[in-house]
């Protein structure tokens, strides 16, 4: 079942988080400019907000990346932004070989490992990702397939990466207990994921859906601690951990620039990725 929130609640929880991270320290002006958007937006209805206040839809997994897939690539994010720089240090530290970019979605990691000679199978649920993904990385070879259950042979890669994807999977053994199996003896797993503090404190990531709709696909909340318990039970052995924290990008068109020196208080300083490598014994 659909499950629906309205944008004013998100413009007053990134006010409301604003104040409470700067009460201390902030300006009065800062302040008083707070509370009294705080009290505007509480006061009226959905007029003068983004998007009128409508509606948000929560969409499952096959809907979502069907929807996402034609919007993902167009607009820059902070969450890519900060994560690339990381991801791509550690995939040229390694040695080149074969290599795994389970849930590839559009391509954007399947296209950085085969530029850097890496032979690459991209696997995605979404054929729409797919589609995507062919036309950005067309030298890999691509297999439907979800994280719980990747149509890869056993110890078959040298390198398995998933980026910004296991945050959508409640149960976050299950994939990491396949990017392992894939990986030979002596291999590489890489992992980005969508920081903890960042979903805890805000929710969900929204994208438009057709006619200017937001909606989002469910994250959850994986703690470090969660996912070192993953890296042990998988046989893996944690060699790096980090964690880019917000460069101060605002999603373009979304409710957080009509409130834009809120979202940016609100956001500072936090981590919103983190980023691991791990290897097979």
């Amino acid at each position: 079942m659909s499950n629906e929130f309205r944008v004013r609640e998100l413009v007053l929880g990134i006010e409301g988080l604003a104040l409470l991270r700067t009460a201390m320290e902030a300006d009065d002006e800062f302040l008083k400019e707070r509370v009294k958007e705080i009290r505007k937006f509480a006061a009226q209805d959905a007029q003068g907000l983004p998007d009128g206040g409508s509606a948000v839809s929560e969409l499952d997994a096959s809907a979502g990346y069907a929807a996402w897939s034609t919007v993902y690539d167009s607009l820059p994010s902070s969450y890519i932004e900060v994560e690339e720089p990381v991801v791509h240090g550690l995939l040229d530290a390694g040695p080149v070989g074969t290599a795994l970019d389970a849930a590839c979605g559009t391509g954007r990691t399947t296209a950085a490992l085969t530029a850097r000679g890496y032979r690459t199978i991209g696997v995605d649920q979404s054929p729409e990702m797919l589609e995507r993904a062919a036309e950005k990385a067309p030298e890999a070879e691509y297999r439907r397939g979800r994280l719980e259950s990747l149509p890869v042979e056993d110890e078959s890669v040298d390198l398995a990466v998933s980026t910004l994807a296991l945050t959508h999977l409640p149960d976050l053994k299950a994939g990491i207990a396949e990017l392992a199996r894939v990986v030979r003896p002596g291999g590489r797993v890489i992992v980005s994921d969508m920081h903890p503090f960042v979903i805890t404190l805000q929710g969900q990531c929204l994208f438009v859906e057709g006619d200017d709709r937001l909606a989002f696909v469910r994250n959850y909340v994986h703690l470090p601690s969660h996912y070192i318990d993953a890296f042990a039970s998988a046989g893996l052995t944690v060699r790096a951990c980090v964690e880019p924290v917000f460069n101060g990008r605002l999603a373009p068109g979304g409710y957080e620039e009509f409130i834009a020196d809120a979202a940016r208080a609100a956001w500072s300083g936090i981590p919103i990725v983190i980023v691991w490598e791990a290897v097979k014994a």
